[in-house]
């Protein structure tokens, strides 16, 4: 049984250094939706890891992250609005062949 859920990371980083640190990380765990917005498919030990680290590279009096769990990644239907050029798809997991 898959155990990921579906996250939406949002971020507010004060400090233009520390703001590309975080996106640079995100990278690695989920897909960029806007500026400051990135979608993750994760399992409680990648979920775990992520937090930490977000965690690690923040100053908490300054900057803020939330996290925003939408359920498990198979079964959540997401009512999202999507206005512009870009509409919104949940991200799926796809097998990569290497």
């Amino acid at each position: 049984m898959n155990d990921e859920h579906l996250y939406i990371v949002t971020y507010d980083i004060a400090d233009e250094k520390r703001w590309r640190a975080i996106f640079k990380l995100m990278h690695g765990y989920g897909e960029w939706m806007q500026l400051s917005v990135f979608q993750c498919r994760l399992g409680r030990a990648r979920h775990a890891e992520l937090t930490l680290r977000l965690t690690e590279t923040i100053s908490a009096a300054e900057d803020h992250v939330l996290v925003i769990d939408l359920g498990v990644a198979e079964n959540v239907e997401p009512r999202v609005r999507s206005l512009g050029k870009r509409s919104f798809e949940a991200v799926q997991r796809v097998p990569v062949i290497v």
